[in-house]
């Protein structure tokens, strides 16, 4: 971890689909007490919760150190001297991005986003719309040129995942290096496996007709 490990770090859930990657990235930083996490939890964000995930709003506030309303643009991640480590966004909406590209900053995620890219502090936009119209990409291509990293959650399978746990730790290990954070979820590259006559895992029906 760098040496700003101590600094809280700012999670922000918006109502994309996709809330169980800021929850699931909630879960693995309780393993770091020493980073104190802040919550901005969306109006979409606690719709999405109750349509995509069995668990609850409260279970999901309680897995954060401090929890901020997003309409309360006065909260401490709003100023620059609020000293932060980053800031992640996951999922973000397109309104998020929208908000953040253009720095229309009416609301706490995309102030405290717009703080992050001024400081020049790591700002991970999890992106999360398919397919995309050229709005879209404009947008992507704005908040890039501004500082932030556009990190749609594309999923890896050099690490042959089984399970759809192991797909979304490995896009909430790769975001959480963004900031800095090693949290050990996934296996990392290393080069060609060596064959061992035998596939490690049956292919697709679909691939062998």
């Amino acid at each position: 971890m760098s040496s700003d490990s101590s600094h809280p770090l700012v999670v922000a859930i918006t109502g994309a689909s996709g809330v169980v990657y800021g929850i699931r990235t909630l879960q693995v930083l309780r393993q770091y007490p020493e980073v104190e996490t802040h919550l901005i939890l969306t109006t979409g964000a606690r719709l999405t919760i109750t349509q995509e995930c069995d668990i609850s709003l409260d279970e999901v506030r309680a897995l954060a150190d401090v929890e901020h309303a997003p309409t309360n643009v006065g909260a401490s991640v709003a100023s620059g001297s609020f000293p932060a480590r980053g800031m992640l966004v996951a999922p973000c909406s397109v309104k998020s991005l929208s908000a953040i590209a253009n720095s229309y900053a009416d609301n706490l995620v995309a102030r405290a986003a717009d703080v992050m890219l001024k400081e020049r502090r790591p700002l991970v936009l999890l992106f999360r719309e398919t397919p995309l119209h050229a709005g879209h990409i404009r947008l992507m291509a704005d908040a890039t040129a501004s500082g932030a990293t556009v990190m749609p959650p594309v999923p890896a399978f050099y690490h042959r995942p089984r399970t759809i746990d192991d797909v979304i730790d490995q896009t909430v290990g790769r975001m959480l290096d963004q900031v800095g954070i090693d949290a050990e979820l996934f296996e990392r590259w290393q080069g060609p496996r060596r064959s061992t006559g035998a596939p490690a895992t049956e292919a697709p029906k679909s691939l062998n007709s």
